[in-house]
């Protein structure tokens, strides 16, 4: 074979061995997409979710407890990788330990009226949003000593009656109600939060208290719930939001909208919470 048959059959060799390796290269690039694309498929992650990590500190009204706790377990399956540390009180007194510089990196109050302070205080990260609302029920205790049957006779001389300071947003709705009616209550004490009333009323240390109906579910067989008309005229709005200066913004802004999600706010429906 001449010199120029020999060369021209090298370019050839060259050119398929080419061609092969830019199919094999093809081949691979259109394999692995798919294959990750399964990959996250089969995890049940997006992207957003797998990317979001980290533990936040969440700041709650007294009357969260129990949603909340388990909110923040749904969230924790939802987003593998995060931890939610929940702190309860009153929302007035949490509200003060934030101001006083607290580490948090959301606060949910049981009024707009502390979630105000902190926005005023240029404390938050954007706007709050409003995720339930609430409305106040006679507790009494299950055998119901003082024969409790309507808001009148929480004025009623000798019934011990328990209801929430008015800083706190219990005790505000407590006045509210109060003025609208027409009863003047002479409670025995002041509580500074709602959870604090149910105790006094399912230790027998009271005759009535006012909370939430929300506490009054979640209470069970310990009290018996009663309704009373005038509890319309102060209905409790709770926001939800992220503050400023959180070190795990995305996550706390995750809990905020997941909150607010179909399935947060399925949770809240389930405890009695009113929609926003």
């Amino acid at each position: 074979m001449s010199e120029r048959g020999t060369a021209r059959r090298r370019l050839r060799d060259i050119a398929l061995a080419l061609g092969v390796g830019m199919t094999l290269v093809a081949g691979v690039a259109a394999c692995s997409s798919p294959s990750d694309g399964g990959a996250a498929a089969e995890t049940g992650e997006s992207d957003g979710s797998r990317a979001i990590t980290g533990e936040i500190t969440v700041f709650a009204a007294a009357s969260l407890t129990g949603t909340f706790t388990e909110l923040a377990s749904d969230f924790e399956s939802a987003y593998p990788g995060t931890t939610v540390t929940l702190n309860f009180a009153g929302s007035s007194d949490l509200v003060t330990q934030i101001v006083e510089g607290a580490p948090a990196d959301v606060f949910a109050s049981a009024d707009t009226k502390n979630m105000a302070k902190l926005a005023d205080s240029d404390l938050l990260d954007g706007s709050s949003t409003d995720f339930a609302t609430n409305t106040l029920e006679i507790a009494v205790p299950s055998s119901n000593p003082a024969k409790i049957a309507s808001l009148d006779d929480l004025a009623r001389a000798g019934v011990k009656t328990v209801i929430c300071a008015p800083q706190v947003p219990c005790g505000s709705a407590t006045v509210a109600i109060e003025k609208a009616s027409g009863v003047d209550i002479q409670p025995v004490s002041e509580e500074s939060s709602v959870t604090d009333v149910l105790g006094k009323v399912t230790s027998g240390e009271a005759d009535a208290g006012l909370v939430y109906v929300t506490d009054v579910r979640a209470a069970g067989d310990a009290v018996v719930g009663i309704p009373f008309d005038e509890s319309t005229e102060a209905v409790n709005t709770y926001p939800i939001a992220t503050l400023r200066g959180t070190a795990q913004s995305d996550v706390a802004r995750a809990f905020v909208a997941y909150v607010a999600s179909p399935a947060g706010q399925k949770v809240l429906a389930d405890a009695g919470f009113g929609a926003p």
